[in-house]
């Protein structure tokens, strides 16, 4: 495992990076033993910070959402962050590869799976999918790793969607960005980001009619709303009504 020092450039709307290495070990060591945090490291490529009480930006995409001449492009890109998030955002964007998540049945099973351990194992703040790739807020809690948390989502969701397409092979791309909310300002602007994807790709006119995103479960379940915290960071907060039981 390599240790990293923390990226001074991210940005939550660069949500996806170009690896530079092919390998690395296929899962890190956990301090403390399994479940426990990793703080920063690497598996090769991308850095990841992975720390209980955080609220982290993470996103996912489908395995072949990216055309292999554009990750060349991006490589050769690596000092213009600029000119790198305009050609991801405009690939994912055009909906390249198969967009399984097009299929309401495969993205209502992902929406699922992210929704599952809500509550009992980290909290989501926010979400949406897109037709190839995932936007996501999740607040982590003690004993579950994010990278277990991810590994979770994605093991699950690409089984049951291989299953229900009749088709074997990767689903999702083997890594996935996060990105940890530095305060209340950046917060406020993550859920922005989230809730007007759909709006600003031109999919809807406004953020809670895309039927696969938090903006949308706001406004369509009131017994389940999702919460602005008042602090970033600190332990995750106490379960009312016992684990699993959604806050109010």
């Amino acid at each position: 495992m390599t240790k990293v020092e923390p990226p001074g450039t991210a940005d939550f709307s660069r949500p996806v990076e170009v690896p530079t290495k092919v390998g690395g070990p296929a899962v890190p060591t956990e301090v403390g033993g399994p479940g426990g945090p990793l703080g920063w490291y690497s598996r090769g490529y991308l850095p990841h910070l992975d720390t209980p009480g955080l609220i982290q930006g993470v996103t996912f995409r489908l395995a072949d959402s990216l055309q292999r001449q554009v990750l060349e492009q991006m490589r050769s890109a690596a000092g213009d962050s600029a000119a790198r998030r305009e050609l991801i955002e405009g690939q994912l964007n055009a909906g390249f590869g198969a967009c399984w998540l097009r299929n309401p049945r495969i993205a209502g099973l992902v929406e699922a799976e992210l929704l599952r351990f809500d509550g009992n194992r980290y909290r989501l703040l926010g979400w949406t999918l897109t037709t190839n790739h995932v936007h996501l807020l999740v607040e982590t809690w003690p004993d579950h790793a994010l990278f277990r948390v991810v590994q979770g989502w994605k093991g699950s969701s690409a089984v049951a969607a291989n299953r229900l397409l009749g088709r074997t092979g990767a689903f999702w791309t083997r890594d996935y960005f996060d990105r940890y909310i530095r305060d209340d300002a950046h917060l406020a602007a993550a859920i922005r980001y989230i809730d007007q994807n759909r709006v600003k790709a031109g999919f809807v006119e406004r953020a809670e009619e895309w039927p696969f995103g938090s903006a949308h479960r706001r406004t369509a379940d009131f017994s389940r709303r999702v919460e602005m915290p008042t602090e970033v960071g600190g332990p995750g907060p106490t379960e009312v009504g016992g684990p699993g039981r959604a806050r109010s």
